[in-house]
This record gives structure tokens, C-alpha cells and sequence, in this order.
């Protein structure tokens, strides 16, 4: 994948998150768990993963796994257009690339506004929820990335990323796979030096 011309490069620091959309539903990550914002750009496949994991992308010589955060919550499956972006995040010691359908802003939410996450019961997984903060009139609910996928899940993900000869797969493909972040954020300025843009509190959407 060519390298990107108009990255949006979080950064921060505090109680604050990275706020996106899956359908009408917001959900806030640790900025300090989002290494960058991309827009979405084809994938190179790989065979037999599950449908959530949608392949992996050459990012400046790092290959990353990709997931459709819509298909990882048993949501139902939506085109991609140009609000749709790629949250670049760290789990643990891999860099994994989660499809959503568009970020909001970054906000900052008190401790005291977070509710704990509710429970459904012990057949409903609600351990990577790490709380509800109550922004307003609306509801963001709160992801632990660590625990967002299971165990086997990440063994997946991490198999992908190291699989024999997929560094030069997705190195060949890179003149296909030219990023488009034009409309990716939702009312974020660019603010950056050159084509970097800077996702900053004060750029959220009102």
C-alpha cells in the first residue's frame, strides 16, 4: 500500500477517547490505544478466517491485520463510502487495523459520567466493554481493546500478520492500494504539518 498522503495521527493524553460509529451505536476507545486514523483501502485476502477478519494492508512496511469491526459484533454487513475509516490500535504487541463507519471526534469523559457496563447474563460477553460514559443525551460505550478479542481470535489475527510470503503479496499490490481519508473524519480540521492531519479534542463534531 502506497504510503498515506493525509494520515490523521492522534495523539493525547488523559481521560480521553477516540469516538466512531457502527451503525447508530457510538463507541469510544483510549486515544492512547489509537496509533493513527486511515481511510479504508483494499485488502489482501487471505483464505479460511474468519469473515471479520477482512485480510491485511502493507502500512509503511508493517503488515496489518484487518478486522470489520461491524461483522466482529455480529452486525449486520454495510457498504463501505467515504466516511468509512480504518482505527490503526495497539493490542498488545500487535498493530491491528479495525473497520468502522465513521469517527466522530475525541472527547474528554470523566470518571464520574462512566457508568460500569451492564450484564446480560453469563451467555453474553460484555468483558470488553469497560464502561458507558453518558456524553449529553447519548450513550458512548467504552471498548478495552485488550479484551476486545478472544484468545483464539488473536492467535488468528497474529497468524495472518506472520503468515510466509504476505509481506510481499501486499507489497505488490501497494499501486492499488492508495489511501483516501478526504471525508473520513467527521468534522476534523487538518491541522497537521505537510499531509498530516492531527485529530484534536477541539475539532469535535457539535
Amino acid at each position: 500500500m502506497a504510503e498515506a498522503q493525509n494520515n490523521i495521527t492522534v495523539s493525547g493524553e488523559g481521560n480521553q477517547y477516540v469516538t466512531f460509529c457502527l451503525g447508530d451505536e457510538e463507541y469510544g476507545v483510549d486515544i492512547l490505544k489509537v496509533q493513527e486514523i486511515i481511510g479504508i483501502s483494499p485488502v489482501t485476502k487471505v483464505p479460511y478466517l474468519p469473515d471479520f477478519i477482512k485480510g491485511v494492508i502493507n502500512l509503511r512496511g508493517i503488515v496489518v491485520p484487518i478486522v470489520d469491526l461491524r461483522l466482529r459484533f455480529r452486525l449486520q454487513a454495510a457498504e463501505y463510502t467515504d466516511r468509512t475509516c480504518v482505527v490503526i490500535v495497539k493490542v498488545g504487541e500487535r498493530v491491528v487495523g479495525m473497520i468502522v463507519d465513521a469517527v466522530s471526534e475525541v472527547m474528554e469523559i470523566e470518571e464520574a459520567m462512566i457508568d460500569a457496563a451492564p450484564s446480560f447474563g453469563s451467555g453474553v460477553r460484555t468483558d470488553f466493554i469497560d464502561g458507558m460514559g453518558k456524553v449529553e443525551e447519548r450513550l458512548v460505550l467504552l471498548l478495552d481493546i485488550e479484551k476486545l478479542f478472544t484468545e483464539g481470535e488473536m492467535q488468528e489475527i497474529s497468524s495472518v500478520a506472520g503468515a510466509e510470503g504476505l509481506e510481499e503479496v501486499a507489497a505488490g499490490s501497494a499501486g492499488e492500494q492508495a489511501v483516501e481519508t478526504e471525508g473520513c473524519v467527521e468534522g476534523a480540521d487538518a491541522r497537521g504539518r505537510g499531509g498530516d492531519q492531527e485529530l484534536l479534542p477541539q475539532d469535535a463534531v457539535q
